[in-house]
């Protein structure tokens, strides 16, 4: 099967609303987006909750009073440690963003995975849109384990839970830096299409020695694509998505070499080059 290339909207559309919130995923999709990429953390009561950071973060966050929080605290608002109804008090919308200054500013809440995923597809039936896609971030790490999310198998079984349960899973790429939820779906549940994310500086050839196997997709950060990496994922039938791509120059130059798709938080800049 061709796939079409993929235009992907990061955390909705982070250039130009809120990051992860409803109001940027409606964004994405009304500016074309194929695919909302997106994160997910654990809450305390079990939770799949749409968000980066598994704390809350002093750049866009505001306590539930509208009060600061600051750089050296965030880290004690863990997610994992509140339920569900203690996170939705937080403001992730109003504060400028000093990285997207250009957001339109608006009162959030880290939103349930389930509920972007209710409203996403509304909102794509309504405007008559082909079916969404979804890009997916497990949000875990070795030193996170039990102190900011849990174990990474329950982890990655409390989000399978939910896309079985919204019917979306053959519409759902499942994306991780750490290997071990991508090496656990690869075994448990081989139908997932999986995306290895790649920052660091080792070649393609070592990164997929160690994830032990070649996953649908392989998605670096964009100054990693080069030929070679192109030639070998031609000839493996694996996709290059790489991340993030904010300049229309950059988005030309990754097509011309032949990636698969692009993951940009100024997803109205598509528009220059489809």
């Amino acid at each position: 099967m061709k796939h079409k290339f993929d235009f992907e909207g990061h955390r909705g559309c982070r250039g130009l609303m809120p990051e992860n919130s409803i109001p940027g995923f409606l964004k994405a999709i009304e500016l074309g987006v194929t695919t909302l990429e997106m994160d997910v953390v654990i809450s305390k009561d079990k939770k799949v909750v749409v968000s980066h950071d598994p704390f809350f973060s002093h750049e866009f966050c505001l306590k539930p009073d509208g009060s600061e929080i600051k750089e050296e605290e965030e880290r004690n608002y863990k997610l994992f440690e509140m339920t569900y109804e203690e996170i939705k008090a937080f403001d992730c919308g109003t504060k400028v963003h000093p990285r997207f200054p250009k957001q339109k500013k608006m009162s959030v809440y880290k939103p349930l995975l389930e509920d972007v995923i209710d409203v996403a597809e509304a909102h794509a039936s309504t405007l008559n849109l082909p079916q969404l896609f979804y890009n997916i971030e497990i949000k875990s790490t070795i030193e996170g384990d039990n102190i900011f999310h849990p174990q990474y198998d329950k982890f990655t079984d409390l989000l399978i839970e939910v896309l079985q349960k919204k019917d979306i899973l053959n519409r759902t790429i499942v994306q991780c830096f750490d290997l071990r939820p991508l090496q656990y779906l690869h075994k448990t549940r081989p139908d997932i299409t999986l995306s290895f994310l790649v920052e660091n500086t080792l070649s393609f050839q070592e990164n997929l020695s160690m994830l032990g196997f070649i996953p649908a997709i392989y998605s670096p950060e964009y100054i990693l694509v080069d030929a070679g990496l192109m030639k070998f994922a031609k000839d493996n039938n694996m996709r290059v998505i790489p991340w993030t791509v904010n300049e229309v120059a950059e988005m030309k130059k990754l097509i011309e070499i032949g990636v698969d798709g692009l993951i940009s938080d100024y997803v109205d800049r598509y528009e220059g080059i489809k």
